[in-house]
């Protein structure tokens, strides 16, 4: 089944559980942030005229100075579905996310404060909702490819400018690029549409930051642990009712405005965390890797044993290997390079060589064997299928929870990667392993011996 081929017209066509006139019709929960821009009365408007009405609309001011003129805007439209919802902290951007859990609607519309939607909007998004193919994904109007790999192997900034490697903005007005047919893309941005039950999936992992980034975060997550896609929506480009952004000029100011370098710093370090634990950006799914070996470490000591085989690998010409590394408290990525007596730079370089799972992000504090068993086994399954190893390499005597993560990740490879695992003191005796070719490795176990006798 190809993913993202429809116009606005085939997508419409396609059967859908949600029906407009029929006696299935979707509850839909629109959740708007406002702090100080002067969009509230546009967005209402739009929302209150929609060829699908809403179920609620719930406005949020978190922290804002606008607090009083906001509710009194919301209070001069008496109308018992719109909500305000108001709180002297500022919850920032995964606020509504948290608020969007409490809803008891179908689907959730959540937009940012500069997207005015055309009227047929919630129309559109619930009808694609619905169809088979894409009831599990999120939906919106804009989103972003992340960076492709450059050719010294390096990945840029994804605000990096002039560098036909740092991604695309869709649809971008100053590139005259426009949405025709569904695009799947790395992450949405300015708005998000998605069933109730998808919300909970951000908050699996703690986010890599909650001052910017819960964009990425939740593609990063629907993908890791449900398999969802993130898609920009076609429009008609006569029909502005058809635009989930009816004044692009907003939200596309609001985006090329953000200059902050440590921000652009923070989502930089974010994206490539993401790409580095499992995430299949649409640079991995379009250029699969092949590489020989992929090692995996779940301590200092771990790194240690298996240090020979992957210096033997790294050094042998042609061939290709990662190591793998638990992270959190369990390996910490520094220690593993000094282990490998590799720089310590090579932890924070956009460059495929070291993988910190950052283990603790999603355990924390546990007596529990799941959280790193469900952290190993997502994050190294995106990673076998990005780099598609002919062979993943640990220590035979590592966490039986572990060993079981890597044998279900390996498994899953379409392509086959084998699971080899060597007692420590044989590592030192299993160089030869880097001399097989590269089709031979899966079968490193499995030596067929031919004796000629000559008589």
């Amino acid at each position: 089944m190809k993913i993202g081929t429809e116009t606005l017209s085939e997508l419409m066509a396609m059967k859908s559980k949600w029906d407009l006139r029929g006696p299935n019709v979707p509850k839909v929960t629109v959740i708007l942030n406002h702090f100080k821009r002067k969009t509230l009365c546009a967005q209402l408007d739009s929302l209150l005229h929609q060829t699908l009405p809403f179920h609620h609309v719930w406005l949020l001011s978190f922290g804002s100075p606008n607090e009083q003129s906001l509710k009194r805007t919301v209070d001069s439209y008496n109308n018992s579905r719109i909500s305000f919802i108001s709180s002297s902290y500022d919850f920032k951007y995964y606020g509504r996310f948290q608020m969007a859990l409490q809803t008891e609607a179908d689907l959730v519309y959540i937009l940012d404060d500069d997207m005015i939607p055309g009227r047929k909007m919630l129309q559109i998004l619930t009808h694609v909702a619905g169809t088979e193919k894409y009831k599990n994904s999120v939906l919106g109007s804009i989103g972003r490819i992340l960076p492709f790999g450059q050719k010294d192997f390096t990945f840029p900034s994804y605000r990096k400018f002039r560098s036909k490697e740092a991604g695309l903005y869709l649809p971008d007005p100053a590139y005259d690029i426009t949405i025709d047919r569904v695009v799947q893309v790395d992450f949405l941005s300015s708005s998000w549409f998605l069933s109730a039950e998808l919300v909970k999936t951000l908050f699996i992992e703690t986010p890599f930051t909650f001052m910017t980034g819960e964009d990425l975060h939740l593609s990063y997550q629907l993908q890791k642990y449900r398999n969802a896609g993130s898609f920009v929506l076609p429009v008609d480009p006569n029909d502005k009712e058809t635009w989930g952004d009816s004044e692009h000029r907003l939200a596309y100011v609001s985006e090329t405005t953000v200059i902050f370098k440590d921000i652009v710093q923070v989502r930089d370090d974010q994206w490539w965390k993401a790409l580095s634990t499992g995430y299949i950006t649409q640079w991995a799914a379009m250029y699969p890797q092949k590489i020989d070996a992929l090692f995996y470490a779940h301590s200092v000591e771990e790194v240690k044993a298996l240090s020979p085989l992957l210096d033997k690998f790294r050094s042998t010409v042609g061939k290709k290997a990662y190591i793998v590394v638990s992270g959190g408290n369990f390996c910490p990525c520094e220690d593993a390079a000094a282990a490998l007596k590799w720089p310590k730079a090579v932890c924070n370089e956009r460059r495929f060589k070291i993988f910190d799972l950052g283990i603790g992000a999603l355990s924390g504090i546990s007596n529990s064997e799941v959280p790193v068993l469900q952290a190993v086994y997502a994050s190294m399954k995106g990673l076998i299928k990005i780099h598609n190893p002919s062979v993943v390499i640990t220590v035979s005597d590592i966490d039986s929870n572990v060993k079981k993560a890597l044998k279900m990740a390996s498994e899953t490879n379409a392509n086959g990667s084998a699971l080899v695992l060597l007692p420590r003191a044989s590592v030192p005796k299993a160089l030869w392993m880097a001399d097989l070719r590269s089709t031979a490795l899966p079968n490193w176990n499995r030596m067929r011996l031919s004796v000629s006798i000559i008589t």
